[in-house]
């Protein structure tokens, strides 16, 4: 007899739970068959699929940087590439927000299941840099940002979003100094830290908005967050919506309705759950 055929989507499926059980009731929460009820399979499958727990938890780190890779890949070159800069950092962002769980795990460095990233795990998502970093060399290229390590560059862009984002999530900026507020003036500090004119880099920024809100707005703005109980259902109609190519400009209208319909379908599938439960 052949062996059992793996389901990608079962696979999907036990890494988005797990994440969201560390965020919502911490590391104690992540065991066996608690993943497979929220999933709806055996326990098996977590061993089947991932050979334990530690390989689960390492699977939603790279699960995390594989994500935000697919939305940088999709951040076309334009003719301003401070723009281009600060859309990457604002893809970054979306990432970040929409998969909290999976952000938390992927820098959390915490022990999970007995599992603690080791230094391979923690740098395993360098290569997610490349992007920012070709970025940075068009933006000097172009004359916008001084001659320097374009990598250094690279790392300054990520510390001052990373580091904007992690409060953002963790729930420390508040009006009148909220999320959006910062994060707007973090991405013209750092174009300006780079070199670039300070009313080049505040109209670039802006442009970067414009394209952002273009692209990611319709979709991502129709799903709820912090509702309890969703569980993996809506952490993937979330990485569905981010998956329609979310970052790319003039997408087609029958592209975001099945993006829609898909994520309205995870969520009526959770609501159905929860009233059988």
């Amino acid at each position: 007899m052949s062996p059992r055929r793996r389901d990608p989507g079962n696979r999907a499926v036990l890494i988005d739970v797990a994440a969201d059980l560390i965020a919502e009731a911490g590391p104690a929460a992540l065991t066996t068959r608690r993943i497979a009820a929220e999933a709806g399979t055996s326990t098996m499958a977590v061993y089947t699929y991932f050979g334990g727990m530690s390989g689960l938890v390492r699977e939603i780190v790279h699960e995390g940087f594989a994500r935000l890779q697919r939305l940088f890949d999709l951040v076309e070159p334009s003719d301003d590439p401070v723009a281009d800069m600060a859309l990457l950092g604002r893809a970054y962002r979306h990432n970040a927000v929409t998969n909290s769980h999976v952000f938390k795990v992927m820098f959390g460095g915490a022990s999970l299941a007995g599992f603690a990233l080791s230094e391979e795990d923690r740098q395993h998502g360098r290569y997610t840099l490349s992007s920012v970093q070709e970025c940075a060399r068009r933006c000097m290229a172009a004359g916008r940002f001084q001659p320097d390590d374009p990598m250094l560059i690279t790392h300054g862009m990520w510390l001052g979003v990373h580091g904007t984002v992690t409060l953002e999530i963790d729930g420390y900026l508040i009006l009148p100094y909220d999320a959006d507020l910062c994060f707007e003036t973090q991405l013209v500090s750092v174009m300006v830290g780079a070199g670039d004119d300070r009313e080049a880099a505040v109209a670039s920024v802006a442009a970067s908005g414009e394209r952002f809100r273009s692209a990611f707005g319709r979709t991502v703005a129709r799903l709820p967050s912090g509702q309890p109980g969703r569980g993996a259902e809506l952490s993937k109609a979330r990485g569905a919506v981010a998956d329609f190519g979310a970052a790319k400009s003039g997408v087609s209208d029958s592209t975001w309705e099945e993006a829609d319909g898909f994520a309205a379908r995870c969520l009526r599938r959770s609501d159905r759950r929860r009233r059988g439960a």
